[in-house]
């Protein structure tokens, strides 16, 4: 009488003690593995495998990592893609987040053995590179920054801000709606194309908190415009809250109409908000940068500890403060003929493998809400638009963009050792 082959199916505490599988246990958590160890036993039992290759088949189902969170190589030519994540960490931000991962004297002085400042390292660093600032405190998303500032100074009184600054962040999140979620009063002045200094002063009375100067970073106005600037609404003597949007500290001549966090306040700003995940390149933060007595109401309010940074972030924040030019500034000022020669010479040699792919011209753009209009001369590999699909789901993941039914690959945002990986991709998606 023939055994039944299904008999012949390992058992499950069999399985799980090869060694491969044990370490995948170690790497993913049991519960995932057994799971895919269980899912390989029905397939033998159906037939589908032989009883012996059920080990083999569970490795080949198993994840490399336990986040659903795939690395993707961004060829979009956005440095700053919102929906890739923004900035990437640098290597400094990426060991400091590893330290971090474990105990860490976060809260804890390692000399007197008793309780510390929260994250007082990030903080120095963060005095450290905008000295304009009086005092500073981080939160966790430009958002945040921006509702404890107005909260701490406007809570029960009116906001005064053009109507030409009401904007919406993303995700149907719209200023007016952020700042009546504070308990202030919105008051609105000005037209959308053009605010004077009189539409200011003339709103301004005892129950103004704060004045609001939101930098409309995610889109353009041209033509008949008019705006106040900075120092000229610091001289109403109302506090000003200058929300700059893209984390820039200081002025950089590639972004000329991108507001500065060091300009405003030495404008007069009484506080400046900002992201950490754009412009500043590292990770998701909002930064509060001001005047002592200003900033003093925010760090003391109640809202602050709702809204502080895990330590993570601390960490990944002062590596990117203190350590070498971010992938985000490298990418933003990588040289137009630096990337013409990288995109020709990979061009060469996927055509060389029989590829369908051409050198052309390219422009990419800052992204993540951050100086609009502006344009980043570059090159790209130009290939049958079929591409797209087949890079988004290789391994390693290539995201390009689509132009005129073909498929662009971007070298501005891939680290030059990576255009071997593009290679490969490119390669394996034609195969396909």
């Amino acid at each position: 009488m023939t055994e039944d082959p299904r008999r012949q199916v390992p058992r499950t505490d069999l399985l799980l003690a090869d060694p491969r599988l044990a370490e995948a246990v170690l790497r993913l958590g049991l519960p995932m593995v057994k799971a895919a160890v269980l899912a390989a036993q029905a397939r033998a039992r159906q037939g589908d495998i032989e009883p012996a290759a059920v080990a083999d088949a569970t490795l080949r189902t198993l994840p490399p990592r336990a986040t659903s969170l795939r690395p993707v190589l961004n060829a979009t030519g956005v440095v700053l893609h919102t929906n890739l994540g923004r900035a990437p960490l640098s290597h400094a931000a990426q060991v400091a987040m590893m330290a971090a991962a474990a105990y860490v004297d976060v809260e804890y002085d390692l000399v007197t053995g008793e309780r510390a400042g929260r994250g007082r390292g990030l903080l120095d660093a963060l005095r450290a590179a905008v000295p304009e600032a009086g005092a500073v405190l981080a939160v966790n998303n430009g958002a945040a920054a921006l509702i404890l500032a107005v909260t701490a100074l406007a809570a029960g009184r009116e906001v005064v801000v053009s109507r030409g600054e009401m904007v919406e962040i993303g995700d149907g999140f719209r200023l007016p709606d952020l700042v009546a979620s504070t308990g202030a009063r919105l008051r609105e002045v000005g037209t959308t194309n053009r605010t004077t200094l009189r539409d200011y002063t003339e709103a301004i009375d005892a129950g103004t908190g704060c004045i609001l100067k939101v930098h409309p970073s995610n889109f353009q106005v041209i033509g008949f415009t008019g705006s106040v600037d900075v120092q000229e609404l610091a001289a109403t003597g109302v506090p000003v809250v200058c929300d700059i949007g893209s984390g820039l500290l200081h002025p950089d001549p590639l972004l000329p109409a991108e507001p500065d966090a060091a300009s405003a306040l030495r404008a007069g700003a009484a506080i400046v908000t900002c992201s950490g995940d754009k412009l500043l390149g590292g990770p998701q933060a909002g930064l509060l940068l001001g005047r002592a007595g200003p900033m003093e109401l925010a760090r003391r309010h109640p809202l602050a500890r709702a809204l502080r940074i895990d330590k993570l972030r601390i960490a990944a924040l002062e590596a990117t403060l203190r350590g070498p030019a971010t992938p985000t500034h490298q990418s933003l000022h990588a040289e137009p003929a630096v990337l013409a020669a990288r995109t020709a010479e990979l061009v060469n040699r996927l055509v060389a493998r029989g590829v369908d792919a051409v050198s052309i011209e390219s422009a990419g753009t800052v992204g993540g809400g951050a100086a609009p209009g502006v344009t980043l001369p570059s090159c790209a590999v130009s290939l049958p638009a079929s591409y797209a699909a087949a890079l988004r789901v290789a391994d390693p993941c290539v995201v390009g963009r689509i132009e005129r039914n073909r498929c662009l690959l971007d070298l501005r945002c891939v680290p030059v050792e990576d255009d071997e990986l593009i290679e490969r991709s490119v390669l394996a998606a034609g195969a396909g």
